[in-house]
């Protein structure tokens, strides 16, 4: 079984040498001590969500926090192309079902997209609660998936925003259920090597027509996954796990 990861701020584990002692406090820490009930001797992971891991044996254990002795100190290197799913706004809890499993799957970014035919609306303090949701949920999946690297969440983007992302040089796919080309046979033969790869999933509605043509007109492709209908929620990662099995899981 792998070892349980905690994520710690950003800086934390800057200048951790093999052999120093880290200690873990706040949440996580109350979390590890008090919760998981973690003991002496046991073996853990702490990340920074930038890449840095260390792994290291427990050495005490306090009431909400504890000590780790660095065993081994790790940086691991962002992914080359970067995957970014563009999703969405939708309603319910849809789009929260979306980003955590495409985290589970790898994604790199989770760019929100004010989309025309999103229902729901991010606007003043609805919006910064329901950013806030969505920040929750991208660092829980992350520590469930024992990532290094949490996924990076963006501003909440309007059309015109992802057309000129595409234009200054990110590959597009636009998901949409009345395409003819197959993502997975882009995947295999043109996928690039590096640059930012946007897999664009729109609302429940789907995207409209006026966005589906700017965005293609911007150099976006129009993909589809196969013969069904897939929902907000799952069309995303659907389509990362397409773009994995083409590069990183071969």
């Amino acid at each position: 079984m792998s070892l349980h990861l905690y994520l710690v701020p950003a800086g934390a584990l800057d200048g951790i040498r093999e052999g120093d002692v880290v200690v873990l406090d706040g949440p996580e820490g109350r979390h590890a001590a008090t919760v998981k009930r973690t003991q002496p001797g046991e073996r853990l992971r702490l990340a920074d969500g930038a890449g840095r891991v260390v792994t290291g044996e427990v050495v005490s254990v306090e009431k909400d926090r504890l000590s780790l002795r660095a065993e081994t100190v790790e940086d691991q290197p962002e992914s080359s192309p970067r995957f970014v799913l563009v999703q969405a706004l939708a309603k319910g809890d849809r789009d929260d079902q979306a980003i955590e499993a495409a985290t589970e799957l790898g994604v790199d970014e989770v760019v929100p997209w004010q989309a025309g035919r999103s229902i729901v609306q991010w606007r003043g303090e609805r919006g910064e609660k329901a950013r806030g949701k969505w920040d929750a949920v991208l660092v829980a999946a992350t520590k469930q998936s024992r990532r290094a690297r949490r996924p990076a969440l963006a501003q909440t983007a309007t059309t015109a925003d992802l057309v000129r992302r595409i234009e200054a040089g990110a590959t597009a796919y636009v998901l949409h259920e009345d395409a003819t080309e197959p993502l997975a046979a882009l995947a295999a033969e043109q996928l690039p090597a590096d640059g930012d790869v946007l897999v664009i999933v729109g609302p429940e509605g789907g995207v409209a027509p006026e966005e589906l043509e700017a965005l293609r007109a911007a150099g976006g492709r129009v993909v589809r996954l196969g013969d069904t209908v897939l929902r907000s929620s799952s069309a995303g990662p659907a389509a990362l796990a397409v773009l994995c099995a083409a590069s990183r899981w071969r």
